[in-house]
């Protein structure tokens, strides 16, 4: 997701983290984080979500997290760390949260090159330990926020969501989605020849995920026509070429796949 883009479209995401830690400090921090909160709970949450920050110059120290992950994990937001966030995942899950991140930047560098990497959300999925003791399915996304002069990855952008009540289990596949409707690599088996994973067109068109980020949301044809600001008829036509293109018969069908892939 390129900075300068959406700071030319006054994007709530670029306004909030762009001078880290110097937004916390300015005036108006509470409109901007509902600002964010919204836009994050829009565009990358189907469900409960905390976002973070994490700094890969400073692993050791505290992030900059939401709130929320306090009423999510438990998690004092101002003690959270990534070792934190690791010690919650499932043990069974862990070995593949850390392939699937190797590999994820593996294919940035390797396939798309550093230079988009801004352009792409790194999605996949894997159990975490809650708040009550008991454990949870979250959908792990994160977007690049900045690179180093070589190219390195310096700072990215979390967002963890119980997906629980949409998706019955993890289908342990790595997807790097690309945000503005280029080539994405989907379903990557991270374990079995990652490094021939193979670039495809985006399965929907911005305004298709529109809809289904809608419907994964509850709302109906109808909400969808009122909220998009078109007619009910072309809703309908949407959703039937939607479910044709993801080979799904039903809507539920469809938004659980689109959550296990990281689609939305």
């Amino acid at each position: 997701m390129d900075l300068e883009r959406l700071a030319a479209n006054s994007n709530p995401i670029y306004r909030a983290w762009h001078n880290i830690p110097g937004f916390f400090a300015r005036k108006g921090v509470a409109q901007q984080r509902y600002e964010l909160d919204q836009f994050i709970a829009n565009t990358f949450s189907s469900g409960p979500c905390y976002y973070y920050v994490l700094d890969f110059l400073n692993l050791d120290k505290p992030m900059m997290v939401s709130p929320s992950i306090q009423d999510i994990l438990g998690v004092d937001p101002q003690a959270a760390t990534v070792q934190s966030l690791i010690e919650r995942g499932h043990p069974e899950d862990v070995p593949f949260a850390a392939k699937a991140e190797e590999t994820a930047f593996f294919i940035l560098k390797n396939h798309i090159g550093m230079d988009q990497a801004k352009n792409y959300k790194i999605s996949y999925s894997g159990r975490m330990r809650v708040a009550d003791g008991s454990y949870r399915l979250f959908n792990h996304q994160a977007i690049i926020l900045d690179t180093d002069e070589h190219y390195g990855v310096a700072r990215t952008l979390g967002i963890h969501t119980d997906i629980t009540h949409l998706v019955s289990a993890s289908n342990y596949k790595l997807s790097l989605l690309n945000l503005f409707g280029g080539e994405s690599y989907s379903n990557i088996d991270v374990f079995n020849n990652p490094q021939q994973c193979i670039g495809t067109p985006s399965l929907f068109t911005q305004r298709e995920m529109e809809i289904v980020r809608l419907l994964a949301d509850g709302k109906t044809s109808a909400d969808v026509a009122r909220l998009l600001n078109i007619s009910p008829h072309t809703v309908k036509n949407h959703r039937k070429n939607i479910l044709k293109k993801s080979d799904c018969k039903t809507t539920g069908q469809l938004v659980s796949r689109c959550i296990s892939e990281g689609l939305i």
